[in-house]
């Protein structure tokens, strides 16, 4: 017998998360900030509810998809909130991006009441969430894992159980290092074969055939010379990630100078008037430095 699902956070990550979990078959009770996004939902069968801890009432599997770590504290463990309204036995999973000293201790505040918690953030962005193709990392008990596997499974396409609580956030964050520094890496070699007058079209062809071939340079370097900097994830969400990576290093006592380096180059971009912008306009804060725009292959 299917698992009954509460999801709330209706954004532009959750609302096609959760409509994959009507298509897959689940009963679905959801509850947002904002009344669109729930008839959105609610044309397509889902019920609503005035309140997290209402949601939860009506639920076996509880999914959080929200923006930062407080909001995601406030929902599960505020008033009105999950551990409200979630009864024992109940498995609460958040796949939002937070800091894991949060999902460590949202996990012992609802064990207490004999509720489990899975700390399960995404990658893949709202093109994943859309095709139901996010990578999914989770920490947590593998039994609550295993019984929350159907649900995962109608979200994404690699599910990948990390270990205990905490364990799922960790790796998200670890997930936001390499990806940023790809993107830098991408940005300043287009940046570089610009400058050179390269037909940026072959090296993109070239370079993505060899050892420098990677998702950041194939996808967001094509939209750098395109100069197409719309936003599938935007620069402010990617600081608040980096914001968390680096509290968390800081406190385990960890250096980490290149995703420091990034930080600072979006903050140029910040500065500018972009942080709405998708996060390859990184390379904007490369040719704010250089005095030099990449235009295709022309020379500057």
């Amino acid at each position: 017998m299917k698992e009954s699902v509460a999801f709330i956070g209706l954004g532009k990550m959750g609302k096609p998360m959760a409509l994959n979990l009507l298509r897959a078959g689940f009963s679905l009770t959801v509850h947002n900030r904002s009344r669109p996004a729930m008839d959105e939902l609610a044309s397509a069968g889902a019920a609503l509810a005035s309140s997290a801890a209402e949601a939860a009432s009506r639920a076996s599997c509880v999914i959080t998809m929200l923006p930062d770590t407080p909001d995601v504290r406030q929902v599960v463990l505020g008033p009105g909130g999950v551990i409200e309204g979630a009864a024992r036995g109940t498995i609460v999973a958040d796949m939002s991006t937070i800091l894991p000293a949060a999902c460590q201790e949202m996990a012992e505040a609802l064990a207490a009441k004999g509720v489990a918690f899975l700390d399960a953030p995404v990658s893949g962005g709202v093109q994943g969430a859309e095709s139901a193709s996010l990578s999914i990392m989770v920490g947590g008990p593998e039994e609550a894992f295993n019984r929350f596997l159907p649900l995962f499974q109608a979200m994404g396409k690699k599910i990948v159980h990390m270990g205990p609580s905490a364990s799922g956030a960790m790796a998200k964050l670890c997930n936001q290092v390499v990806c940023v520094l790809n993107l830098l890496a991408a940005a300043e070699g287009i940046l570089l074969g610009a400058k050179a007058g390269l037909d940026l079209e072959k090296l993109l062809d070239a370079v993505g055939a060899g050892s420098g071939a990677s998702w950041m340079w194939a996808n967001q370097g094509l939209r750098m010379t395109a100069r197409d900097f719309s936003p599938g994830f935007t620069i402010r969400l990617q600081q608040k990630d980096l914001r968390l990576v680096l509290d968390t290093a800081d406190r385990i006592g960890l250096p980490l100078p290149g995703t420091a380096l990034v930080n600072q180059l979006f903050r140029v971009v910040e500065a500018r008037g972009a942080a709405e912008k998708g996060t390859q306009a990184l390379i904007q804060a490369l040719e704010a430095m250089a005095g030099f725009e990449v235009r295709g292959g022309e020379r500057g």
